[in-house]
């Protein structure tokens, strides 16, 4: 009897592992379900639909659980990925199933012109292909018209408004403001031209930052002139009459700004969303379901590329690219660069031999110098393998952006690229008279002269001002060696053109800050020269943070969870409609300038720490 019983508690026990291993199966099988969904299905014949949300960048700043969670109530997304849009144009290039490509910009708020820059050229690389490309919006603005004048044809709806309002650069200034509240903020810098805290200090704009300001945005809209006209096939003169003289000719045409746009041949013809189904018919074919035409988005057509591997099978040797964007902070954060992380990217990239070269896509103002130290440290780590290394500049890499960009063997960046800002600041906030106004008193004593001269119910005493400029005196000409080395001009060569001051892309060239003019693959292009490899035997590797699989798992499932459960949600019976959400989201962009500068005012607050920011973005 006792061998009965154990032979079957045995038997009982080997099917609960087998059931056990079969559940876990159908668990993971769920969640890799979650982790990677369904590839959809393509027609034989369709138009590939880029319709990019809010800005255009080259790195998402939220992290997959606030997107899900954007999507799944009907919020859209804030930014739409650059590399998403080029890769599927890449990919639909030589795809026979892809008949033509429709551009929509009615939810898309921008983005930097060398950004654009990039999007139109993987727009005309598409083109050569012998398929058309097809623009459709209600209407225009500075940003959507740059990329729809690349397009075959610019249909736009009768109604609709086509308006270049050009660049410009205008500021908060907070001195009044900060007065009222007593507080003064003790700033030391180097630097005729490094006005990134001028907002802390003025009431208005500088001599010398209204004169620097002018001359890049005069070259961001003359290359923006250049660019769209030849686009368009007009002349820049005629492109340039078209926005000085809007206005009187809208009011000569009672109103009907569609209507002079076609006039000034800007666009191919006026149609409704309807004829532009129409006409793109023509060319996908007619999707007999919804009575339109056969089309893929190209989110779900990267997956089908991505599956497929139609973007290009992996070789053994391989150039790295890295894309560092938004401020450079000590710490960690979406949208971002980290000095910890980046620096462990540009590690691997050295210890990996397959790696032949490395590219860094910069996009960004800068930040802490620390971390920007960490940063360039790494880059000549990999330098001294005998491995080149290029940067290609995106919309900004000034200040810290530059400074990591500086060891670089060449330095490319569009003409519409800002850079420079060479130059360091340091703040230190003190709020005595707020202190004094509500009847608080500070007095005591000391041991030694910094002894209580970095407190906020304290003016900032001579020891300690004494002290703060020289260590930002020093880290100025540490930032004039590095751009010295880099680039192989004198000290006194650098500081000429340095000061703090901002230059385009265009300039920037002339004075030797930047080697040519150009884009993401231009760069790559060029390290791969330098790197003496064999055209097709090599392929880039856009190198990220990695995640561990449970943090992968963690991350994905929490993001499955979130639009599964959200979905289920009736953001009617709230009593908040999508226009009144749009709303709000744009009141939350007219804010957004006065937040990030207060947050940028108490991340530099922080006594010892060295910044080299530039507040310039024009746009």
């Amino acid at each position: 009897m006792k061998k009965i019983f154990s032979f079957l508690f045995r038997g009982l026990d080997g099917l609960r592992k087998v059931l056990h291993l079969a559940l876990l199966l159908v668990i993971f099988g769920f969640l890799f379900g979650a982790l990677q969904g369904s590839v959809p299905k393509l027609p034989s014949d369709a138009a590939l639909v880029l319709r990019p949300e809010g800005e255009i960048v080259e790195q998402l700043s939220g992290d997959p659980l606030e997107l899900a969670i954007a999507e799944a109530r009907g919020l859209g997304r804030d930014e739409t990925l650059l590399r998403d849009l080029v890769d599927a144009l890449h990919a639909a290039k030589t795809d026979p199933r892809i008949k033509t490509v429709v551009l929509e910009f009615d939810r898309m708020s921008g983005a930097g012109q060398p950004t654009l820059e990039e999007l139109s050229r993987a727009v005309l690389d598409f083109r050569k292909s012998g398929k058309k490309v097809i623009a459709s919006a209600n209407g225009y603005m500075r940003d959507t018209y740059y990329v729809a004048a690349h397009a075959d044809e610019i249909y736009i709806d009768p109604m609709g408004i086509l308006v270049l309002e050009g660049y410009e650069r205008y500021r908060n200034y907070y001195k009044d403001a900060l007065d009222k509240l007593g507080v003064d903020i003790n700033v030391f810098r180097v630097g005729t031209y490094k006005s990134a805290v001028e907002p802390y200090l003025r009431s208005d704009m500088s001599p010398e930052d209204r004169e620097a300001s002018q001359a890049f945005v005069n070259t961001l809209w003359e290359t923006y002139i250049t660019s769209v006209s030849k686009a368009r096939g007009l002349t820049p003169d005629a492109l340039r009459s078209f926005v000085t003289t809007l206005s009187p000719q809208v009011q000569a045409a009672k109103g009907d700004i569609a209507k002079v746009a076609l006039q000034a041949k800007l666009v191919t013809a006026l149609k409704t969303p309807f004829e532009v189904e129409r006409r793109v018919m023509e060319l996908a074919g007619k999707d007999e379901d919804n009575d339109s035409y056969r089309s893929v988005g190209f989110r779900e057509y990267l997956r089908i590329a991505r599956t497929e591997n139609r973007l290009g099978k992996a070789q053994d040797q391989r150039i790295a690219v890295l894309v560092g964007s938004g401020e450079i902070v000590d710490g960690d954060g979406a949208g971002v660069i980290s000095g910890d992380k980046m620096s462990t990217l540009i590690r691997k990239a050295r210890l990996d031999e397959d790696i032949k070269a490395l590219v860094l896509r910069v996009d960004s103002p800068g930040g802490s110098v620390n971390a920007s130290e960490q940063i360039y440290r790494e880059i000549n780590a990999f330098k001294a393998t005998g491995r080149p290394v290029v940067v290609s500049m995106g919309d900004l890499a000034a200040s810290g952006g530059y400074y990591i960009a500086a060891p670089a063997d060449e330095i490319w960046a569009s003409p519409a690229t800002i850079t420079g800002s060479i130059g360091i600041f340091g703040l230190f906030p003190t709020a005595p008279r707020a202190f004094k106004e509500l009847g608080i008193g500070t007095d005591g004593v000391g041991t030694t002269p910094l002894s209580g001269e970095l407190r906020l119910d304290r003016p900032v005493g001579p020891a300690a001002s004494q002290l703060l400029q020289s260590v930002i005196e020093r880290g100025y000409e540490d930032f004039l060696a590095r751009v010295s080395s880099g680039r192989k001009l004198t000290r006194d060569q650098v500081d000429a053109i340095a000061q703090g001051r901002v230059w385009s892309g265009r300039d920037a060239k002339r004075l030797g800050l930047v080697d040519s003019l150009g884009s993401l693959d231009d760069a790559v292009n060029a390290a791969a020269k330098r790197a003496k490899l064999v055209e097709g035997e090599w392929s880039r590797d856009f190198l990220e943070p990695e995640k561990n699989f449970a943090q992968q798992l963690v991350s994905s499932v929490r993001a499955f969870a979130a639009r599964v459960l959200l979905r289920g949600v009736d953001l009617g019976s709230s009593g908040v409609d999508a226009e009144a959400l749009a709303a709000l989201q744009a009141v939350r962009r007219e804010f957004s300038p006065i937040e990030r500068e207060m947050l940028r005012l108490r991340a530099g607050a922080v006594p010892g720490r060295l910044y080299a920011h530039c507040f310039c973005t024009p746009y």
